[in-house]
């Protein structure tokens, strides 16, 4: 997995890179197997309160690999497991939707096709302004299927998803961020999203993680259905060790010690 996929735990926060550079990070087979089992690894790990997923090189991803997936039959990207939502392509980038606790994409260079199929999953997307992004899969005679269709028009209205999807215009960073399709532009999108990774994981995490699972869930309930389950998620945190560690040191003007998750 290392050689497409590296992972760094240090202070609750897992940089997770996409290393082949050499190839602008694009994905070929072992890269879809190494975003499926570098998310899957880090859903189960306790001490991780906060993820920043980023490209080393020129790029955060040029998008699918189509000589080498082409040549390569050892998997079929359309695979699909038994209860399982996301097929085999679908699942390098939705892994990081459900993830339990918050992600932040660093992007820089290109992030085209599967590339940004795979930001749009994350929580939140920092992007260099000169950045180029673009749902880039009509290019090629082909449809966004990583996700994206999914991902895309929670961000941004449909006309505007309509247009990028149909047009695979490429957009700068700054563009992306006034259409809503990132976050916030940065001239250093690695470092500021450690920083905010930082943040987020001095929180309580039992807080941050119940609040990604309310929004996350809420999306799709009517708005009767979405309140039962705001009470539902806060009584589940308020009173627990980590929710009155919160109060103490508010109270106590120092700085939290929290508990990981269960």
């Amino acid at each position: 997995m290392e050689d497409r996929v590296r992972i760094e735990i240090q202070g609750g926060v897992a940089d997770v890179r996409l290393c082949r550079s050499d190839k602008m990070n694009a994905l070929d087979v072992p890269m879809f197997e190494a975003l499926i089992s570098a998310g899957r690894r880090l859903a189960d790990e306790r001490g991780v309160r906060a993820v920043v997923l980023s490209g080393e090189g020129r790029g955060f991803c040029a998008g699918l690999d189509f000589a080498s997936v082409m040549a390569d039959r050892s998997r079929n990207l359309f695979e699909r497991k038994d209860g399982e939502a996301a097929n085999f392509a679908q699942a390098a980038a939705w892994v990081w939707r459900e993830l339990p606790m918050p992600v932040v994409c660093a992007i820089h260079g290109v992030a085209y096709g599967g590339g940004i199929q795979i930001a749009l999953a994350a929580d939140i997307r920092i992007v260099a302004p000169d950045a180029k992004l673009s749902v880039r899969e009509v290019h090629w005679g082909l449809i966004p299927d990583m996700s994206g269709t999914q991902t895309l028009r929670q961000l941004v209205r449909e006309d505007v998803a309509k247009e990028l999807v149909y047009t695979a215009r490429i957009v700068s960073g700054e563009e992306a961020v006034a259409m809503g399709l990132a976050t916030r532009t940065s001239d250093t999108p690695y470092e500021d999203a450690h920083a905010l990774a930082r943040e987020i994981a001095a929180r309580s995490p039992d807080a941050v993680r119940a609040a990604k699972q309310l929004l996350e869930r809420t999306r799709h309930l009517d708005e009767a259905a979405g309140l039962r389950l705001e009470e539902e998620i806060q009584r589940s945190v308020m009173g627990k060790k980590n929710q009155l560690e919160a109060v103490r040191a508010n109270m106590e003007k120092r700085e939290p010690v929290f508990e990981d998750p269960e």
